[in-house]
């Protein structure tokens, strides 16, 4: 098994959330290592699709990247996490991310920073090893008694999804893993390995022991055309939608750029996610607004060619790679090129 490899099941907007099934059970025919699921609230609830997926596996590890720490009571997510730690074999990581903030806003749910995913871990870490924590006060509220079981001593892993250096600093001091963004540059993938490792290493662990993942678009030219448009330009157009500045700003990208793809009519106009909604000729159009350079940091050509790209994820410093945006089915033949090569 290649545990050095991931993928995200039920990518984009899936049909039905039963799909991950047979996913889970092609990915792990395949070797490859870990699922990651992410969680929206539609039918992506991720309590009910890890315990699902943790139950009809046997080998592959179960990343949540992400769910937010500020949709759950702490000791429900503890106690989430303490079962499937159990019920797998210790196969289960509790992933958490920042979110996306006009939707929590709109929810009238508390926005997370970075210092209260990073308190968030340590809370965890103590329920998890039986401890009874008084009077803790954070951003979600303030709870006079949490526990779980004052046997336990569970070492479960905790993985936080990470864009900017003060994220990434958190995932070094008090993370298991560290997962990245779609679309980063080599010069922005080894400066946040470097971020990580050496905020580790200063908070007196292992940098090893923190692992850092590329999430990487791994979109191979056996795909029929339009898809590939729809899981690069589509993905990477919607990203810009959501979180533009950000992502220029991660990259050192040119801000005029994006300015000029916010300003373009069919983009100011569209409502709803490029990548879901936008049909091949709009995706077309979105194709012209988009630099390649931007559009560079993925695997694609044939098989051999994302292989190459995969393991130079590898050689820039990260420990292991999601093959973004596609299923095991998609991604067959490059995983088995990946274990010829």
């Amino acid at each position: 098994m290649h545990k050095e490899l991931g993928f995200y099941t039920l990518a984009g907007a899936p049909r039905s959330p039963a799909d991950m099934l047979g996913e889970l059970a092609h990915a792990e025919q395949l070797g490859l290592g870990t699922a990651f699921i992410s969680e929206r609230f539609n039918i992506k609830e991720a309590g009910a699709l890890t315990g699902a997926a943790c139950a009809v596996t046997s080998g592959i590890d179960i990343i949540t990247a992400a769910t937010n720490h500020t949709t759950r009571h702490p000791v429900v997510t503890a106690s989430w996490a303490s079962t499937l730690h159990l019920l797998s074999g210790g196969r289960f990581s509790l992933g958490i991310g920042r979110g996306i903030d006009a939707m929590f806003k709109a929810y009238g749910m508390p926005l997370a920073t970075t210092e209260s995913m990073e308190s968030f871990a340590h809370l965890m870490r103590r329920l998890w090893n039986g401890e009874t924590v008084l009077g803790h006060t954070d951003i979600t509220g303030t709870y006079p008694v949490l526990r779980l079981d004052p046997s336990f001593r569970l070492d479960i892993p905790l993985s936080i999804t990470a864009f900017g250096p003060r994220t990434l600093e958190a995932g070094g001091r008090s993370f298991d893993n560290v997962i990245l963004h779609t679309f980063f540059t080599d010069e922005t993938t080894e400066r946040a390995v470097r971020t990580v490792k050496q905020a580790a290493e200063a908070a007196g662990r292992d940098p090893a022991s923190v692992k850092v993942w590329s999430c990487f678009a791994t979109i191979g030219d056996h795909l029929p055309e339009d898809l590939r448009l729809k899981k690069t330009v589509g993905r990477l157009a919607t990203y810009l939608q959501a979180y533009g500045d950000l992502m220029v700003r991660t990259n050192k990208w040119d801000p005029a750029v994006l300015a000029r793809f916010r300003e373009d009519d069919f983009v100011r106009g569209f409502g709803g996610a490029l990548d879901a909604k936008a049909t091949t000729e709009e995706l077309e159009h979105v194709a012209g607004l988009i630099p390649a350079e931007w559009l560079a940091p993925a695997a694609t050509g044939t098989p051999a060619q994302c292989v190459a790209a995969v393991r130079n994820q590898f050689a820039l410093g990260c420990d292991g790679v999601i093959l973004h945006g596609a299923s095991p089915a998609e991604l067959d033949p490059i995983v088995r090129e990946y274990a010829r090569a």
